[in-house]
């Protein structure tokens, strides 16, 4: 199915994907750390009858420059406007920082249908990169709520003063050295997401070289789990950070190292691709 692209201006920021004809559901794609605007992937659901938005959440004009203290009301924007267009149903894919966005903003906004969480974490993190003010330190929360910012892990100064910064740069340790230091910040930190009514899918790659994505997955899976309520959980032990949905050619990352292979982050891809798929109720 043909779609066509609309900037996105305003506090809006990114692009529309409208396809030619509506399926009535519509959903927000948000890349990760990178602040990359993934059309490509919108572009996977556009073709498929839902209105996509690619949103560019972080990096772009009068925005933080990072993802610091990013206010969780700036992705129910994207909800209010895919509401607008006539979608009764909603979904939020996202990847990394992405899905940790995601997951939150489906824990507190209750009209987000269907969430799809890749290489996600399970608790809120530190900020990464500066805030509007340009200062990377002091540490501070990467979302916020109502201006409040929410209970975050910190990185720990002295691990990430021992990354090898020649690339590509293998942060894993980092972030298990962070989780160790910092144990005592996990539980106020941990993503609510018994709150949210939406359908979950927590795609992770036991390889992932970025961040133990695969605990986090399994640990937002129990947490569901715990509190009466199922997820989709979908895990290759070979796969990385990087998961490959059908249709994308995205190469590896030439600046961080993300793990796995070409074919085991394809597996990885098609097999999530049928439960997104079932939850958003078009043909694979």
């Amino acid at each position: 199915m043909d779609f066509t692209e609309e900037a996105l201006v305003g506090g809006l920021r990114g692009s529309l994907l409208r396809p030619e004809r509506s399926s009535g559901t519509g959903v927000v794609v948000l890349g990760g750390s990178s602040g990359r605007v993934d059309l490509v992937r919108a572009g996977l659901f556009a073709k498929r009858g839902v209105l996509a938005i690619a949103m560019r959440w972080f990096g772009g004009e009068g925005q933080s420059p990072g993802i610091c203290e990013i206010p969780i009301e700036t992705f129910s924007q994207a909800i209010d406007r895919l509401r607008e267009e006539g979608c009764d149903r909603i979904g939020f894919v996202g990847t990394s920082k992405g899905a940790e966005a995601a997951l939150l903003v489906a824990s507190y906004d209750l009209r987000v249908d269907v969430v799809v969480a890749i290489s996600p974490s399970s608790v809120v993190w530190a900020n990464v990169g500066p805030g509007r003010d340009g200062f990377d330190w002091p540490l501070r929360s990467s979302f916020t709520r109502g201006g409040l910012p929410f209970a975050f892990v910190p990185h720990a100064a002295e691990a990430l003063l021992s990354v090898n910064r020649l690339p590509p740069v293998r942060y894993l340790e980092f972030f298990q050295e962070s989780l160790r230091t910092f144990a005592g910040h996990l539980v106020p930190a941990a993503i609510p997401v018994e709150r949210s009514r939406a359908e979950i899918v927590l795609v992770a790659g036991g390889d992932d070289a970025l961040w133990p994505s695969a605990v986090f997955a399994e640990a937002l899976s129990a947490r569901l789990t715990a509190h009466g309520k199922v997820a989709s959980l979908v895990i290759h032990p070979a796969a990385g950070h990087r998961v490959l949905l059908p249709g994308e050619t995205t190469p590896k990352s030439t600046v961080n190292a993300h793990g796995g292979t070409d074919e085991a982050d394809r597996e990885l891809g098609s097999t999530a691709w049928r439960e997104i798929a079932r939850l958003f109720r078009f043909g694979s």
